[in-house]
This record gives structure tokens, C-alpha cells and sequence, in this order.
């Protein structure tokens, strides 16, 4: 009855006194008792707290005293922010086999996402699977098993939030917040047909600080680029503790927020009139799907049917995945170190053997990485003096095997190999949306993205919006949902 609304439908209801958040948690909890088995999405739930949390709502709702628009919506949280009395495993068995690791005792605060969670009223409903701390594009871990995509639960959700995305596109509470450190929300946007916000690093606090450094931004997943919009209203809460944080006097997106950008997207006949518009296949590197480029492509057209002027362009850059890598798997063994020496041999095996791959690096090593980005970062300011909005697929394939950390058969044993259209933009600290924008022969989601140069989030989300109202609905329901016969969410 509830779990195939979205997050702006059920406070609608809310409001008139249609539904309550009462009967919105319950049925999100009978749903992920009756289907999470088969996907795996969440790793820690608790019941009491969370019906408690929607009573709480039900009351606010009641005075009619809603704290905002999402107040009372089913959140799950992926298990790398801190939620206060709740473990954060991050995935990982050197963090669950400490010594008080299950007391909640041990886990007192709450980073800066999980307050202004609480803050907006949302009704917490669990914490969702990740790869062991975040690491990957898939996933998996030792501690919690392989996490399944809804639509095909023999392939993967992507990574790092594919338990956020897979809870998401199974109907199992319309919010959820993922971390981005080289696609992590935009990944498994795309494999499992939702709509997922990297926003401008800075915009939303990160406490405590990833050790992938500035590369990680926190970001919201949704179903609707509307509900991406609400969210990101609630996210944008200023906190001391992140010293990197941009302040919320340069963040605020104008009048009405981010809800109000989605809302111009949906505004007459050619919303996008004048926008200038540079669509890249494959960044002048890639290789795509031909199924995945041709719905990107489709999708493009009708981009321009809302009056974007649109351009096919390369940004004229060259794949900077060799200092990502240095950047990346330096703040992966950063995280191993406190762990002792032998930490390397309790984690993912996949991880071990890429770190035999990538390590030692120096400082001097470091710093050309850090020159390789701000280059980028130099050139990607500079294309967007002429163009609004870069368009490229999100991944240029779609979900491959659960388990795997490439596709089988795959050339590459790194996980960036496949998702070259992604990490880019951690590098350069844009604003990048993966919308989905239509479906492979086989019926697996095609996700596009639309990239904005720093700070433009408003217009990413509006062109979003836009793009997503005249695509309609492009993707089924998944093979795994809530609204399956045999539970109370329809």
C-alpha cells in the first residue's frame, strides 16, 4: 500500500491524513522481512527504534506540525555514517571483531547526514550493505555476504551503496543515503534503474573524514530527481566538525531550494530552452554497450526536444585513472594501517590483491596525482565556460554477475576499468546526477548522467527533472519488490 510511493507521495498522504508514518514504516519492514532475503540490501535493522521514530512523526503530523517535506519517509543509511547507538561496521570483520564493537555504548555520535536525517523527521528504517570500507564498485564483503540487484538478483547492484540502491529500486523505503568516493552512488544508480545526486564536494559535511580524503561526498538516493530535490533540502545542515565543508550562505540554492530547481525542470513546454549542452559518449576514451549508448543517445534527443542546444563534444581530456588509483589505494591502506601489519590478511581478498598492486606509493608520487586532478579540475572549469551541461553514460555497461568484481571474461581486475565515466568527476569535485534513461534488450537499466561544472547542483537537478518527465517510466519493476503478492506493501 505504501512501498511503491515515493518519498513526496507518502507525506502527501501523510498530511491529508490518508496514511500515517506508522503504516509506512510497518509495511517497509514487512517488506524488507519478506524480500531482503533475496538481495541482501541491509545489514543491521531495529524495529523498536524505528516504529518509535514514526510514531514520533505520526504526532507532529497529528498537531499538523510536520518538521518539513520528508518528514516521516522510510531512510535507510549505508553503513559508513556514524548513526549514534548503532554500529558502523563499514563491512568490515576488523572493525565487528573489536572488543565492545556490538555495544551500543561504543558508538555515541552521529556524523553531520545521520543528524540532519533525524533533523528532517525521516523515520530511520536501517543501515544498508557496502564492500568493506567503500572500497569497491560492487558489493560484497566477508562480514555480510554478496548484495543482489532487484531486477536480477544472479547480478550485482554495483557499488560502493548497492545495498542503499538495491533497497531502493525494491521498494523497500524511497530515501537512502550512499557515499561517493569514483561513483559509488552513481554506480548502482545506473545498474539498478534509480536516480542518485554526487553533489559539489563540500556541499554536504562529512564527519569524520573519509581517508579517501576529497574524493568522498555524501549524497542522496532516491527514485524521483523530485525526492533526490527534498532530500538534499534536508542534507544541507552546516556542522564544525567538517573543516572542509563549504559554508551554507555559498550553498544555498536559491529560493525554495533544490525542490523548487526540480519543479522549473517540469515547467512548460521546453524547460531547457537556450542550454547549451556538450554530449560526450565516452569522454574521448571509453568504449559503451552498444545497447547503453544507444538508449543514452535516444535520450540525448530528447534533451534537445526540450530546447537544450546540444552539442557532441569531447571535453578533451585523457583518462586519469593512474592517479586516481594513487590517490584511491593510498587512502585504502591509510585505512588498514591502525589495524596493525597483519590487517591485510582478515580483509575482502579482492582488496588484498589489489593493494598487491597498488602500493608503496611516495610522496612525491602523491603529489603528481594531485597535479594530474587539478589539471583535470583546470580543464572541466574551463569546458564549462561553454557548455551547461555535460551528458555521458553513467556506466557504459550494465550489471554484471553478483560476486565479481568485473564483468566474467573482463581485461581488467580493477574495478575502475569498467566505470571510466565516474571517477573523473570525484577527481574534479562536480555535481554529477545518474538519472535512468531506459532499459538494455534484456531489461537491465541504462543509466545516463548529467554533470555540471562546481557548485551548479541546482541546474543538474533541474535538467534532471526535466529529462526524467518527458522520459516517463523506462525502467519496470524489479523482479524482486515490495508490492510482490503475499505482503501488505502494493
Amino acid at each position: 500500500m505504501t512501498t511503491s510511493l515515493t518519498a513526496l507521495e507518502l507525506s502527501e498522504r501523510f498530511r491529508s491524513g490518508a496514511l500515517s508514518p506508522v503504516d509506512a514504516a510497518e509495511h517497509a519492514l514487512e517488506a524488507i522481512e519478506r524480500v531482503d532475503g533475496e538481495i541482501n540490501a541491509f545489514c543491521h535493522l531495529d524495529p523498536e527504534s524505528t516504529l518509535a521514530a514514526a510514531r514520533r512523526s505520526e504526532d507532529r503530523y497529528r498537531r499538523g506540525e510536520p518538521l518539513g517535506p520528508i518528514d516521516g519517509v522510510p531512510t535507510s543509511i549505508k553503513d559508513i555514517f556514524y548513526t549514534r547507538g548503532v554500529p558502523t561496521l563499514r563491512g568490515s570483520r576488523l572493525l565487528a571483531d573489536k572488543p565492545g564493537a556490538a555495544d551500543p555504548g561504543s558508538w555515541p555520535d552521529d556524523a553531520p547526514v545521520t543528524s540532519a536525517v533525524h533533523e528532517a523527521g525521516c523515520v530511520v528504517i536501517g543501515k544498508t550493505t557496502t564492500p568493506e570500507f567503500a572500497w569497491k564498485g560492487v558489493t560484497d564483503n566477508t562480514l555480510t555476504g554478496v548484495t543482489r540487484n532487484p531486477h536480477d538478483p544472479d547480478l550485482t547492484p554495483g557499488g560502493s551503496s548497492g545495498g542503499a540502491s538495491a533497497a531502493v529500486a525494491a521498494g523497500l523505503g524511497p530515501l537512502a543515503l550512499g557515499t561517493d568516493g569514483g561513483g559509488s552512488v552513481r554506480i548502482p544508480a545506473a545498474f539498478c534503474g534509480i536516480v542518485a545526486l554526487k553533489p559539489t564536494y563540500g556541499v554536504i559535511p562529512m564527519f569524520p573524514s573519509s581517508p579517501f580524503g576529497t574524493l568522498a561526498h555524501a549524497g542522496p538516493m532516491t527514485r524521483t530527481v523530485a525526492d533526490t530535490a527534498a532530500f538534499m533540502d534536508a542534507l544541507l545542515r552546516p556542522d564544525p566538525r567538517d573543516w572542509s565543508a563549504v559554508p551554507a550562505r555559498a550553498t544555498t540554492p536559491g529560493p525554495g531550494g533544490y525542490l523548487a530547481a526540480a519543479t522549473e525542470g517540469v515547467d512548460g513546454d521546453r524547460p531547457l530552452e537556450g542550454l547549451r549542452v556538450a554530449y560526450s559518449p565516452d569522454l574521448g576514451f571509453g568504449t559503451n554497450d552498444p545497447e547503453v549508448e544507444r538508449e543514452v543517445t535516444r535520450a540525448v534527443g530528447v534533451l534537445e526536444s526540450l530546447g537544450a542546444r546540444v552539442e557532441s563534444v569531447d571535453p578533451g581530456v585523457s583518462d586519469p585513472v593512474d592517479a586516481f588509483h594513487v590517490l584511491w589505494f593510498a587512502g585504502l591502506a591509510a585505512v588498514l594501517a591502525p589495524h596493525g601489519p597483519d590487517a591485510i590478511d582478515h580483509v575482502d581478498p579482492s582488496m588484498r590483491e589489489a593493494l598487491g598492486r597498488y602500493h608503496d606509493y611516495s610522496a612525491a608520487d602523491y603529489l603528481d596525482a594531485v597535479a594530474v586532478r587539478m589539471a583535470l579540475g583546470a580543464r572541466m572549469a574551463d569546458f564549462h565556460q561553454g557548455y551547461d551541461i555535460l551528458i555521458t553514460p553513467t556506466t557504459p555497461i550494465p550489471a554484471f554477475a553478483a560476486g565479481s568484481d568485473v564483468p566474467p571474461g573482463w581485461h581488467s581486475p580493477d574495478w575502475t576499468s569498467w566505470t571510466p565515466y565516474t571517477y573523473p568527476f570525484n577527481m574534479t569535485q562536480q555535481p554529477a546526477l545518474s538519472l535512468p534513461c531506459g532499459t538494455t534488450d534484456a531489461g537491465l537499466p541504462v543509466g545516463i548522467q548529467i554533470v555540471g561544472a562546481r557548485f551548479e547542483d541546482r541546474l543538474v537537478v533541474r535538467v534532471g527533472a526535466a529529462l526524467e518527465a518527458a522520459l516517463g517510466r523506462v525502467v519496470p519493476t524489479p523482479r524482486v519488490h515490495a508490492s510482490a503478492a503475499g505482503g501488505t506493501g502494493g
